[in-house]
């Protein structure tokens, strides 16, 4: 098996190429941004998926049996312009789906899309009920709409949406956050139990690897969710974080004293600071419960190897190595 992964260089993607190559198949790496480590049967092509032309050569050489496309804009800029800033999340679909059309060799290929194709909260009645909240989530119809016009290129197919994912190797948002818990500065809000679909990042892995090699039949033109299949409480998942980091209890404070910061921090933002942490977007993002239907997911997948405990184990021990040296 000869698995060609785009995005290779991001957080989903080092985890998969290390998964995938433990496991004795070649993979070549397709990224703007250089790896931070090759193992071994690891190869890397520096390549912007808007490039046409480099994208199909490179397919052609390479010669992938499977390709699973993970290459996206992925940040919440309202600011930008759809079309042109999130242009790999629509042309490079395009440009993906005729390489993979043009290959011959290539007999299945995953598109990586994201849960926020629809805003949080909305339940889709159907795989192409899109209810988008932000240019990004706009951007990902648009790719899916072209894999399912395109009929994935003509090979073995299926569109996966990724909820929140966690782990070693979280971005800087994230760490960020993992800092605030640390040093007491983290709050709850209310006392509802709020529970959301996230995903460990181990156990996406686990997912895509699957998908990768069950039976055509099971994966074809479907549209699948990859999260942990029990919905997480974020109180209990922020307390477990606390607990291993070594923290205190974390306070909770009322939903209306949370609102009234959330307005502050909206204005700061609007002056120009945008890194801000604390606004009316990100509250009410903690404050909607997300839970998605991975029933078939979990038909397909199995059993995940990662339960949560375990997962903020290895997350708060990565959080401590790279601040700590």
């Amino acid at each position: 098996m000869k698995l060609l992964i785009t995005g290779s260089s991001g957080f989903i993607g080092c985890h998969l190429v290390r998964g995938i190559t433990e496991r004795g198949h070649s993979v070549l790496g397709v990224d703007v941004d250089m790896p931070v480590s090759r193992p071994s049967g690891f190869t890397f092509q520096k390549c912007d998926i808007l490039n046409s032309e480099q994208l199909k050569a490179i397919f052609l050489e390479f010669e992938p049996t499977h390709v699973v496309h993970l290459a996206a804009r992925t940040d919440l800029d309202e600011k930008a312009d759809l079309m042109i800033d999130y242009a790999p999340n629509v042309g490079g679909v395009e440009n993906i789906v005729d390489a993979v059309q043009s290959t011959s060799s290539v007999v299945r290929c995953i598109y990586t899309s994201t849960q926020l194709v629809c805003r949080p909260g909305y339940v889709p009645q159907n795989n192409q009920d899109w209810q988008p909240h932000t240019k990004y989530g706009e951007s990902k119809v648009l790719g899916e709409q072209i894999v399912y016009k395109h009929n994935g290129g003509g090979k073995s197919w299926c569109i996966v949406r990724p909820t929140t994912v966690w782990g070693p190797g979280m971005n800087k948002h994230y760490q960020n956050f993992i800092s605030l818990v640390e040093k007491g500065r983290y709050f709850h809000v209310g006392r509802k139990m709020l529970l959301k679909s996230y995903g460990y990042v181990g156990n996406l892995v686990h997912q895509y690897m699957q998908l990768i090699e069950v039976p055509e039949a099971k994966i074809q033109g479907k549209m699948l969710y990859l999260a942990d299949y029990d919905p997480i409480s974020l109180r209990r998942w922020v307390d477990m974080l606390s607990s291993e980091l070594g923290s205190g209890p974390i306070i909770t404070i009322p939903a209306m004293l949370a609102r009234f910061g959330a307005y502050t921090g909206d204005i700061v933002n609007m002056l120009g600071y945008k890194d801000f942490p604390f606004n009316s977007f990100r509250l009410n993002n903690v404050l909607t419960e997300y839970k998605v239907d991975t029933s078939d997911t979990e038909s397909i997948c199995g059993a995940l190897p990662y339960s949560m405990e375990e997962g903020v184990r290895e997350t708060v021990n990565w959080y401590k190595q790279i601040n700590n040296g």
